[in-house]
């Protein structure tokens, strides 16, 4: 659902997507091919929020802030189920993992990634590819040229399922048995540790 708060009506470019079960309220910015998933809430009441190109919100997730702040989801960022970012600035193509939480002022640089269930503390910067885990998080190394190519593709996925869903996605009712000719679902992304070891042997 979108709604206007004091004014201010959210504006998402129709390439992008917003499930009926989010919720993106008032002083909204969302760019092209962006994902907003079901549960989400992306609150623009008492501030700006601005997702720029092929971001993704996924479920359940809450992007909020102090009044008066205005922060920027920026090009590919992508957050994970669950997440929370509160008044944090996210870099481009960084991932933060689900159900972490970025608090006021921390900025989370360009490819980092942050691990699930992470804790930034308010004001904490990260520089551009760390990988960055804990509570409080902190860097632990750098992100390979590996780690940040699997995250990549992963985002792409996000970034074709606004097309899928405009397409397909519909409201039905249930199916009372499965059905005999029921589709197969695709094998087309493997976890980091899947590609580890194929590559080992």
């Amino acid at each position: 659902m979108i709604y206007s708060f004091k004014g201010h009506i959210p504006v998402v470019h129709e390439s992008s997507f917003v499930h009926p079960l989010a919720a993106v309220t008032g002083n909204v910015i969302i760019g092209k091919n962006c994902y907003i998933g079901p549960g989400a809430a992306i609150r623009g009441d008492w501030g700006e929020i601005i997702l720029e190109d092929g971001v993704n919100v996924q479920e359940n997730c809450t992007v909020h802030m102090f009044p008066g702040k205005s922060i920027v989801l920026k090009k590919g960022a992508h957050v994970g189920h669950g997440a929370v970012i509160h008044g944090a600035n996210l870099g481009r193509n960084c991932l933060i993992g689900m159900n972490s939480v970025i608090m006021d002022d921390a900025v989370i640089g360009d490819e980092c990634i942050v691990g699930a269930m992470s804790f930034v503390k308010a004001e904490t910067v990260f520089s551009k590819r760390k990988l960055i885990v804990g509570n409080p998080a902190k860097a632990i190394k750098d992100i390979s040229d590996e780690m940040i190519d699997w995250k990549t593709a992963g985002t792409r996925l996000y970034q074709q399922l606004p097309k899928d869903c405009h397409e397909t996605l519909r409201e039905v009712e249930p199916l009372r048995e499965i059905p005999k000719e029921r589709p197969v679902q695709e094998d087309f992304y493997k976890t980091l540790q899947e590609i580890r070891k194929e590559h080992k042997e």
